[in-house]
C-alpha cells in the first residue's frame, strides 16, 4: 500500500469515526433529555439511574472516539495511528454493548441484558489501553527535540 493511499484510508476512517461520534453525541443528548423529561415519571428511580449511567458512559466515550479520530489524522506515525484506530473501534463496540444493554435493561426490565454490560466495559478498558499505547508510541517515534522522524 502506497503512502498516499494509506493516507486516504486513514482520512476515510477518521471521517467515519467523526460522523459516528457526532451521531452518538446527538443520541446521548436526546436520550439524556428523554430520561430527564419523559422517563422520570415512568421508570422506577433505580431503572432511571441505570438509564442515566448508559447516557453518561455513551457521552464520555463519544468524546474519546472523537479524540481518536482527530489523533489518527494528526499523527504521522503508523503505529500510533493503528492504536488510535483500534481504540476507536473498541469505544464504538463498548458504547453499543455497555450503554445499549443498560438502555434495554431500563426500558424493558429484562434482566438478561445485564450480562452484556460487562462486555462493553471490557471494550471501554481496551479502548483506553489502545489510546495509551498510541500515545506511548508517539513518544517512541520522535527525536529528542520533539520533531517527528
Amino acid at each position: 500500500m502506497s503512502v498516499s493511499s494509506m493516507t486516504q484510508c486513514q482520512r476515510q476512517s477518521s471521517r467515519v469515526f467523526i460522523m459516528i461520534a457526532a451521531l452518538s453525541g446527538l443520541i446521548s443528548v436526546a436520550l439524556g433529555a428523554f430520561a430527564a423529561h419523559g422517563l422520570k415519571a415512568i421508570l422506577a428511580p433505580y431503572l432511571l439511574d441505570v438509564f442515566q449511567t448508559g447516557v453518561t458512559y455513551q457521552f464520555l466515550h463519544t468524546l474519546a472516539l472523537l479524540l481518536c479520530a482527530l489523533l489518527i489524522v494528526n499523527t504521522g506515525h503508523a503505529n500510533s495511528q493503528k492504536a488510535f484506530h483500534r481504540a476507536a473501534i473498541c469505544f464504538i463496540i463498548g458504547i453499543l454493548f455497555f450503554s445499549g444493554s443498560l438502555y434495554a435493561l431500563a426500558l424493558t426490565g429484562v434482566k438478561w441484558f445485564g450480562p452484556i454490560t460487562p462486555l462493553g466495559g471490557v471494550m471501554f478498558m481496551l479502548g483506553w489501553s489502545f489510546l495509551a499505547l498510541g500515545g506511548y508510541r508517539m513518544t517512541d517515534e520522535t527525536t529528542k527535540d520533539g520533531v517527528n522522524q
